[in-house]
């Protein structure tokens, strides 16, 4: 029988029911060196208001991520009924009541610009509250880190199974949490592949082995990164991999909301004996509870690092401490470093949320939200290009005339076949063509639901002495129906004086 000796020393009693936790930072402040071999973290599960605020961002994102796919929106006939798809092989993108076709593309990078100036207003108020709360590489690894504490137990319970020597139970629970990251890896990557494609039908293919073979590489792929990134690297890839941390700089100032350690009220910090005075003293007891729950091993009393998320579990760890001690609560808290200094000063603590830059991010934020909105609500369902023939630029008909040759794409944006009426204007007596069909005053079209269509147009022009050698002119098109219409510049080429 192997016998296992616990060599760590014991821990120290810092207050009266609180004893010193082992946790030790492991990502310093101030590191002795560049390149040091990862350290294994164990934080340790947190119970408080901005846990509780956790487990709901994490239940609720999660079940947008999964469910999203399988939410049904009817379209109409013809067309796909899943509210939320990204459908390359159609070249269109469904978000419920809006269909973006390539030529929209312009709508993706209004999001993405929302995206990046909201993400600048939050962390110019909050600092990296997305991270902490919001990111997938955050939701996903606290969704592990669960798992594991199921399988191994707590920070103490799992720090012990990793020392102890290999058995039947240690390779249960290993293996048991192992295959449980893989089906949720799993089903991350599953779900990823639904938002391209029908998600009951691909999800049937998928299963029997009928699924094209985009849908395996892909959900494969997903599957092997979440399982590293969420399983295996954690901190790592918010310390090393991230951007973010590096930017974020740039967005905050004295005035911006952190995650802070005040040490005006908690240096200098120690334990405490029952019954001793608090004067002359911090009421920080050096429990170092905070670095034992902080799931980037950071000690949060070095003042604003590169590597916190903001995700306020410290927050939690040294309140239920201060309970315990009798003590107020917050001497961890959001709090900014201006209010630190003035009450160093013996000011009075206030918080400046309206800056110059939060206003800036906000109007601009704003901005480009009311655009994009009257943009989509103002949008033409019809849509007209034209493009000129340029092999031969012109032809010389045997009456004298001039003819042009132009290509038109019509775009029905519609779920209902339409049928438009074309014309021309500014050209002094043209004469429009479409395969040989004659028509001197219009042409009308008929353009199948969500389809474009093109059409081979002829301009021949008998009067060609009152034209330049370039005439611009218009191509008037109008839904017949409903009296839609749209319009397209055009050059007409004469060959005539400059």
């Amino acid at each position: 029988m192997t016998t296992l000796i616990d060599n760590t020393p014991p821990r120290k009693k810092v207050a009266e029911g609180v004893e010193q936790s082992r946790g030790v930072a492991t990502s310093p402040s101030t590191p002795q060196s560049l390149y040091v071999k990862r350290t294994k973290l164990y934080p340790k599960l947190a119970h408080g208001f901005y846990r509780n605020i956790k487990w709901f961002a994490l239940f609720v994102l999660l079940g947008i991520y999964y469910i999203t796919p399988w939410i049904r929106w009817d379209r109409g006939p013809g067309q796909p009924n899943q509210a939320v798809l990204v459908d390359f092989e159609n070249a269109r993108f469904y978000f419920f009541f809006i269909e973006i076709w390539p030529q929209e593309v312009y709508y993706i990078t209004g999001l993405l610009i929302l995206a990046s100036l909201g993400l600048f207003l939050a962390t110019s108020l909050f600092g990296r509250v997305w991270c902490g709360y919001a990111c997938p590489q955050t939701i996903w690894t606290d969704l592990f880190i669960q798992v594991e504490k199921f399988f191994e137990g707590d920070r103490n319970a799992r720090m012990k199974l990793d020392k102890a020597p290999w058995s039947v139970k240690k390779i249960f629970k290993k293996t048991s949490k192992h295959i449980v990251w893989v089906l949720i890896a799993a089903a991350t990557g599953g779900a990823w592949i639904l938002y391209f494609h029908d998600a009951p039908t691909l999800a049937r293919d998928f299963l029997t082995g009928h699924a094209p073979m985009t849908s395996y590489v892909f959900a494969a792929l997903m599957t092997t990164t979440t399982y590293a990134l969420a399983g295996h690297m954690r901190e790592q890839v918010c310390t090393y991999m991230c951007p973010w941390p590096r930017i974020q700089a740039a967005m905050i100032d004295e005035e911006a909301l952190n995650v802070t350690y005040r040490y005006d009220r908690g240096e200098p910090r120690g334990p405490h004996k029952k019954g001793a005075t608090w004067e002359g003293r911090g009421d920080c007891i050096d429990c170092r509870q905070c670095v034992a729950v902080c799931p980037v091993g950071i000690d949060i009393r070095n003042g604003l690092q590169l590597e916190c998320i903001g995700c306020s579990l410290c927050i939690d760890a040294c309140d239920e401490i201060m309970e315990k001690i009798d003590r107020p609560k917050g001497l961890i808290a959001f709090d900014t470093d201006a209010n630190v200094q003035r009450r160093l000063k013996g000011e009075p603590s206030r918080f400046n949320l309206v800056r110059p830059r939060t206003v800036i991010y906000a109007v601009l934020f704003a901005a480009v939200g009311v655009l994009m909105l009257y943009s989509l609500l103002t949008r033409s369902t019809l849509n007209m290009n034209v493009l000129r023939d340029r092999q031969p630029n012109y032809v010389q008909l045997s009456d004298g005339s001039i003819r042009n040759g132009y290509t038109i794409k019509i775009l029905n944006k519609e779920t209902t076949d339409r049928t438009f009426k074309l014309a021309v204007d500014t050209l002094p007596s043209p004469v429009v063509t479409i395969a040989g069909q004659r028509s001197d005053a219009s042409l009308e079209f008929k353009v199948p639901a969500d389809e474009t269509s093109d059409f081979k147009i002829y301009i021949a022009e008998s009067d060609i002495l009152g034209l330049d050698q370039k005439t611009d002119f218009n191509f008037l098109l109008e839904d017949i129906e409903t009296g839609n219409r749209t319009t397209a510049k055009a050059i007409f080429i004469s060959g005539g004086p400059k």
